[in-house]
């Protein structure tokens, strides 16, 4: 079965009543590594968002974590999804819709987050691992971030 989902976007009309703009099944999702999938729900290019625009701010989450002013996904991971270590210049906020997953760290330390927990990753090197027998589903709100510096040194995006 497809991963979908059901994206609702509201708006308002000419007379600034609130309205439904878009009420969609997403069901063709990307994949960017075996055992992941997942859908780009919006993104905004500027920070405050500006709620003049009428365009699908889909059109702007594709791209890495921070590319953007913000980005709004839904991700699957399968059983055994793909290892892919990664670091993105971006302040993600992470939450557990169903499953379990495990963060690993790049200093090998891995914690278990389950249904309903949440994470928030400030720009540090992890991968998610789906240990478990059935799909892992997490929402994730990435937020554009300034680069990281310890000890005057940059920490480069990784992965």
């Amino acid at each position: 079965m497809a991963f979908s989902v059901r994206r609702v976007v509201t708006g308002h009309d000419e007379n600034g009543k609130a309205i439904v703009k878009i009420d969609e099944v997403m069901s063709e999702p990307r994949s960017n590594r075996t055992g992941n999938e997942g859908h780009g729900i919006w993104g905004t290019d500027v920070f405050p968002a500006n709620l003049n625009l009428d365009a699908d701010g889909k059109a702007l989450e594709p791209g890495a974590p921070g590319s953007t002013a913000s980005k709004f996904r839904i991700s699957k991971y399968s059983p055994g999804v793909h290892p892919r270590m990664h670091r993105t210049q971006s302040l993600d906020y992470a939450l557990i819709m169903k499953g379990e997953i495990d963060m690993e760290l790049d200093d090998g330390v891995i914690v278990t987050l389950r249904e309903g927990d949440v994470c928030v990753q400030h720009g540090t090197i992890h991968n998610w691992i789906n240990n478990g027998t059935e799909p892992c589903i997490v929402a994730f709100i990435l937020l554009a971030a300034d680069p990281i510096v310890i000890n005057g040194k940059e920490l480069e995006i990784a992965g």
